[in-house]
């Protein structure tokens, strides 16, 4: 059973407005994004892992975060949740300066990042108790939601065994249970579902999207571009540390298909590019990284004790 303060048994009451404004103008009139990041940019030495990112995240949006493999999404995470400071630009979170205040921001989010940064040698429910009261819950508050956590990740069934030796799909349910134990209001995620079986991702998938019903807002990086399409409502592609791609799928799927028409007309269009009836996520991806269309490789690519 999904715990009460993350959208069980609660009733969701949509906010109304008037027939000729649109509730997402509305809601972003009313309140500041999410997030909001302005000429983001973190350098290694020579080395820029992020350059000139500028983001908006409207509260209430279950958001994507794409990018090949060294593209800057994890970097760019750990800037925005204050775990790595910024080279230069600036972040706010819920309209709060996250550096003139970290801890009071962080008091609204919550985070699963890349290790998950589990303390191996406590049970989960010792691990739980530890978090709520570091969010500053009162004890009893503390355990109601650390025994509704567990039940509701299956995790209950072996109280005395140590984090240590969870499963890898284990310590990411517990590492999600982690991070929403207070109620955030902005829940950051860095490949969440990684090494997790389809009954764990399915439980996951359930609790984010009631998340979202109950109005949280929800940053996603994954490489399972299946999941991403079926969760988020909007896109941004990040390509050696610049944003190539940002709005929300119809958006992005409508982009794409207007850069395809213009080769399907001329007669140059391969059957690879030619654009389907409904672009999948992963075939705008391939578009906008200039990544291969196909499932074969171009001949230039082939192994040659391979084919």
């Amino acid at each position: 059973m999904l715990p009460s303060y993350l959208g069980g048994h609660c009733t969701v009451f949509p906010v109304r407005a008037a027939p000729s404004t649109p509730v997402h103008d509305l809601h972003s009139a009313i309140m500041p994004p999410a997030i909001d990041a302005s000429a983001l940019t973190r350098t290694f030495g020579d080395f820029t892992a992020v350059d000139h990112v500028d983001l908006a995240v409207e509260p209430g949006q279950f958001f994507g975060f794409l990018g090949p493999n060294g593209a800057g999404k994890s970097t760019t995470i750990k800037m925005l949740t204050g775990l790595l400071a910024p080279t230069a630009g600036t972040i706010q979170i819920l309209g709060q300066d996250l550096f003139a205040d970290p801890l009071e921001v962080k008091r609204h989010i919550g985070v699963v990042p890349e290790g998950m940064a589990l303390f191996g040698k406590l049970t989960a429910t010792e691990y739980l108790h530890f978090v709520g009261r570091m969010y500053g819950l009162d004890k009893p508050t503390t355990l109601q939601r650390s025994a509704e956590l567990l039940e509701f990740m299956n995790l209950a069934d072996q109280p005395r065994k140590l984090i240590a030796d969870y499963s890898h799909g284990m310590g990411k349910k517990l590492a999600l249970a982690a991070a929403v134990i207070h109620g955030p209001k902005v829940l950051f995620l860095d490949e969440p579902f990684e090494g997790v079986d389809a009954i764990a991702a399915n439980t996951l998938k359930t609790m984010l999207q009631s998340m979202i019903a109950r109005g949280a807002t929800i940053f996603l990086t994954s490489h399972v571009l299946e999941i991403v399409e079926r969760l988020c409502s909007h896109i941004a592609i990040i390509q050696r540390g610049r944003i190539v791609a940002h709005g929300s799928l119809d958006e992005l799927r409508a982009g794409v298909q207007a850069r395809l028409a213009p080769a399907a007309q001329d007669g140059t269009a391969t059957s690879h590019t030619s654009p389907p009836t409904r672009l999948t996520l992963e075939e705008i991806f391939l578009n906008v990284v200039g990544g291969p269309q196909s499932g074969a490789p171009h001949a230039e690519q082939e192994l040659s004790w391979l084919s």
